[in-house]
């Protein structure tokens, strides 16, 4: 089939390779002309495992293609693939108009029976207003589906190339028989394909991303009532996790998520119940859980120095989580922030971020160290925010000396506390027991 993708970020870029993957011509169109020129040179504009050589296999194949000239990419198509960025605004809800400005061109370019699938993270009700103004601006038979993308960053390939679901929201015959064909040979051995009404499938989006944001916030509640009464939070969810009706994901306590989806999945499903005069009580409590943590690590500082000008403070773990350069929401820029607004030298290392943080904070004065121990060099602590694998298990007793003090604060609780002490570490974790005389847990 012949198909077009309007995006090419995270979403767009995966989809249109992992289509082309399976033999279909992609085109993949975008209005930012940099980010074009850059993929037609071959550069992949940001951090994916496994996304770099699946790009270059199918461009090589000429089954993939990259402009900017979206209008005449839709000409002769059958499906186009909305994966358009929807931020969010400033009070909290979807920013569709980059959607609707793309839907606006799909119009114009429009030559018969097209379909639009949404792959965006749109409120509920916009494949409906979509629909409704682009109709208006062609004569073309146009219908608008919704096929919401559930990928991770970090493992977004493989988790296109193997859904556990595909949702397909549409009641058109005719769209659903395409989107059913362009998608089963990704299902072949298992079809998990699901189809519902547009309104449901949007919803369906927003509700996972929330229901995934709250098990976090609610983990990371626990850890603070761990820390009240003595408990250790790393056992007690070992002890949530062995129920089957529980299971053991998203429940690892840390200091907040961050990236491009659930902060603004959140924020944009209780505007959502707003405009439909309720409240979500739990998903709103799980946002401000979330805004606490991020701010933890920095309570734990003030608590054990007081005043930290002139400290030194070397922070590991830039990007959101690992296996990515995605920095949006992440708690290193919260942290980081604080740090320097109370007057502290920061020193900071990423594996893959460092770029990107720079980016993001572009007058900060943070200096980005080529190692891991290069950031804790004369530094008065070590902040863990990001728990890539390098940072798993480093050379303690190098961190030991190369630090003016001994002191860790592990914002991901992937550090052995006992171990860390033996060596003759300070450690504050989240939700676990200090050791006498040893600080806060």
């Amino acid at each position: 089939m012949k198909l077009c993708v309007i995006g090419t970020g995270y979403v767009g870029l995966v989809a249109g390779a992992g289509f082309a993957q399976f033999g279909n011509s992609v085109t993949c169109c975008d209005i930012d002309t940099a980010k074009i020129e850059q993929l037609n040179r071959g550069e992949i504009p940001i951090f994916e495992p496994g996304l770099k050589p699946l790009v270059e296999r199918n461009v090589g194949k000429g089954r993939l293609r990259f402009t900017t000239d979206i209008i005449q990419s839709v000409a002769e198509v059958d499906l186009v693939f909305m994966a358009v960025g929807t931020p969010m605004g400033e009070d909290g809800r979807a920013d569709l108009s980059a959607l609707f400005a793309a839907g606006r061109s799909v119009a114009a370019g429009a030559r018969g029976f097209t379909v639009i699938v949404d792959k965006s993270t749109v409120p509920v009700g916009t494949a409906d207003a979509l629909e409704k103004e682009i109709q208006g601006l062609t004569d073309s038979e146009i219908t608008v589906a919704s096929n919401p993308e559930f990928l991770k960053e970090g493992d977004a390939v493989n988790d296109f190339m193997k859904p556990d679901r595909v949702i397909i929201g549409s009641v058109h015959p005719r769209a659903l028989d395409m989107l059913r064909h362009i998608y089963a040979p990704f299902v072949r051995t298992n079809d998990r394909i699901m189809t519902m009404d547009r309104r449901s499938a949007e919803l369906t989006k927003y509700a996972a991303n929330a229901y995934l944001a709250t098990r976090i916030s609610f983990i990371n509640d626990i850890s603070m009532l761990c820390e009240k009464v003595g408990a250790d939070v790393d056992l007690v969810r070992r002890g949530m996790g062995a129920d089957h009706r529980i299971g053991p994901k998203f429940l690892f306590p840390g200091i907040g998520y961050g990236g491009s989806c659930f902060p603004k999945d959140v924020s944009a499903l209780i505007r959502q119940a707003e405009d439909a005069d309720m409240h979500l009580a739990l998903v709103e409590a799980t946002d401000r859980i979330n805004q606490r943590q991020k701010g933890l690590l920095l309570d734990k500082a003030r608590a054990h120095f007081g005043d930290l000008a002139g400290k030194t403070m070397g922070v590991w773990g830039l990007a959101f989580k690992p296996q990515t350069d995605d920095v949006r929401e992440a708690p290193a820029l919260v942290l980081v922030a604080g740090l320097l607004e109370a007057g502290a030298r920061v020193r900071a290392f990423d594996p893959e971020a460092n770029d990107t943080f720079r980016q993001a904070m572009p007058a900060a004065k943070v200096e980005y160290c080529n190692n891991a121990y290069e950031a804790v060099k004369g530094a008065d602590a070590l902040f863990l925010c990001t728990e890539w694998m390098e940072l798993r298990r480093p050379e303690f007793d190098r961190v030991k000396e190369l630090m003016a003090q001994p002191v860790i604060f592990d914002g991901r609780n992937i550090y052995d506390p006992e171990r860390l002490r033996t060596q003759g570490f300070t450690y504050f974790g989240l939700g676990r027991p200090s050791g006498p005389g040893r600080g806060l847990g």
